[in-house]
This record gives C-alpha cells, structure tokens and sequence, in this order.
C-alpha cells in the first residue's frame, strides 16, 4: 500500500484482521484453517498470498482461536511477533524466534507506527494446563489510530482510550449460542462505544467459525450479532458510525 494511501482493513473472519496504515502491513490473531478442534469454518480461509510481506503480527492472548501455532507457522518462525508477557515461553518452545513480550503500557515502533498495548478483560489461561497470562488490547497510532480490542468485556478502563480512535474494531459475539465471561455481547459492545468515542466501529469475531452442526441447526444465528451491534449503537454512541463487513471483506478509512 501506498505510504499516502487511506488506512485500509481487511476482516479475514473471527479477531483475524490485516491492518495496512501507512505502508506498515499488521495481522491480529491469525487463525488460518479450516478447522478447530471442534469447530468448522464456513468462510473460505483466506489465501496466503494475501498476508506476504508483513511487518508484525500482534496476538492478543494465548486462546486457540487467537494464538493458533500452525496458523503462525504459515509466516515463518522469525516473524515479528508482539504478544502480551508471559507468553514467549511457549512461542520459543515452538521454535518461534522473534518476541517482543509486552505489558499493559508498553510501546513498540513498528516502521514509525507506535503499537502501543491496552488492558482487556478476559481470562488468558490456555487449556488444559498452561499458565494464566494477562490478556492485551493494542492501540496502532500512525496517521489514523485503530483500537484492536482482542477478546474482552467492557471495562471501565476503557474510557482512558477516548480521544482521537478513528477505528475500534470490537468484538460483538463469539463461536457458540452462548458466551461465557470475559466477552462482550451486541449491548456491552455498543455501551463501550460511551467510552471509547471513536469515529467508527467495525464489529469482528462473529460469524466465521461454528460448532460442528451447529450451523445447521441454526442458520443465520451467529451472522446476527454485528446488526444488532449496529442497533444498540444508534441507540447508545449516534455519533459514533457502524461499518459492517462481511468475513473476507475489507474497508478503507480516510480521516476528514
């Protein structure tokens, strides 16, 4: 991408996103496969081709469906890797090189854009016996500034964010017909907005992955959340503009 060119987004489904923002390319929490453990992708995984020359990955915390291995293998064990601390041990087991290890606070520069790393609110533990590790959110600061919130419930702490988010790209459901702790659902999404005043929020993690079945059972269920997202949010932040995009489709953001 150009190094004038809009900030553009691409939601490669579940918190899988490929942020280009000033000639820098980043993805979140790859999970590249058409299989899960016990779920089933039903949007067609996205080619690799379209990840080459990336600059880093950032992962949020250490879930399967946020730090899957055979998906980081894809890039190579000397990629750039930005993880919360506490999760390297497990990466260099794996072979993985290049780990920039981050608390809350914490800030690296990626090619001039400033990643800095955010609290969230879930439960980070890795089962069945890894350790409990903070979980992060990153806000990415170059010439536009995007909120990846990774997995979290709403939190107070949020509204210390507020101030300048162009895009916050937000978690409105999950893989199953329920969500447990830790998670944020259309309502608790759209109330984050009260504190985060962006400019405009993307909904993400909904509507890739699915139970084996499940989709059968209930078509269509888990393709709700981000419309009901988009409801609650006229409701609650009116200022605040809802972009829907489809697993597979991207977006580009212009500041004006």
């Amino acid at each position: 991408m150009p190094k004038d060119a809009p900030l553009h987004i691409t939601f490669c489904g579940h918190a899988t996103l490929l942020i280009e923002i000033d000639g820098v390319r980043l993805l979140t929490d790859p999970l590249l496969r058409s299989h899960l453990l016990h779920l089933k992708r039903i949007k067609p995984v996205p080619e690799p081709s379209h990840f080459q020359s990336l600059d880093a990955i950032l992962i949020s915390h250490q879930h399967r469906d946020h730090l899957d291995l055979p998906s980081l293998a894809m890039f190579g064990k000397g990629m750039r890797l930005i993880i919360p601390g506490g999760m390297g041990d497990l990466l260099r087991k794996h072979g993985f090189t290049n780990i920039e290890e981050l608390v809350p606070g914490e800030t690296r520069l990626v090619h001039g854009v400033h990643i800095l790393s955010t609290q969230a609110r879930h439960a980070g533990s890795r089962l069945p016996f890894g350790p409990q590790i903070e979980c992060l959110g990153f806000l990415i600061q170059g010439s536009a500034i995007v909120y990846f919130a990774g997995d979290t419930d709403l939190f107070p702490e949020m509204a210390h964010l507020a101030g300048g988010i162009d895009v916050a790209l937000l978690p409105v459901w999950g893989w199953g017909p329920t969500l447990g702790p830790g998670h944020m659902d259309p309502l608790r999404a759209a109330r984050s907005l009260q504190l985060l005043q962006p400019r405009l929020a993307i909904p993400i993690h909904w509507g890739t992955f699915y139970p084996i079945g499940f989709n059968l059972l209930k078509p269509g269920f888990l393709k709700d959340p981000p419309h009901a997202f988009q409801r609650h949010s006229a409701r609650l932040a009116p200022d605040v503009r809802v972009q829907i995009i489809q697993p597979g489709g991207s977006f580009s953001f212009t500041r004006k």
